[in-house]
């Protein structure tokens, strides 16, 4: 049931594109590799035996990538989809 001049389907087209363009960007995100380190390479602190097997090529422990997940730089707010509704704010 699309209303004004999209034809039917348009939205849930746009909502499957944005989750298709948002996952394939999740994929290209370089992950750790080669050999886990024994203990964090910001703070020295010992990272668990378990994290290392859970995360191969793991660098840092999980209290120092919780504090770079807070301070991760916002992304940019453009619309590239031109959605109407997105630019009324």
């Amino acid at each position: 049931m699309a209303g004004g001049w999209t034809r039917d389907g348009a939205v849930s087209e746009q909502i499957e594109a944005s989750i298709a363009d948002e996952l394939a960007r999740l994929k290209a995100r370089q992950g750790p590799s080669g050999e886990s380190r024994t203990h964090c390479a910001e703070c020295e602190e010992p990272i668990p035996e378990a994290r290392r097997q859970a995360i191969p090529g793991v660098k840092i422990c999980v209290d120092c990538a919780g504090q770079r997940d807070t301070r991760a730089a916002p992304r940019g707010g453009i619309n590239r989809r031109g959605s109407k509704d997105s630019q009324l704010k």
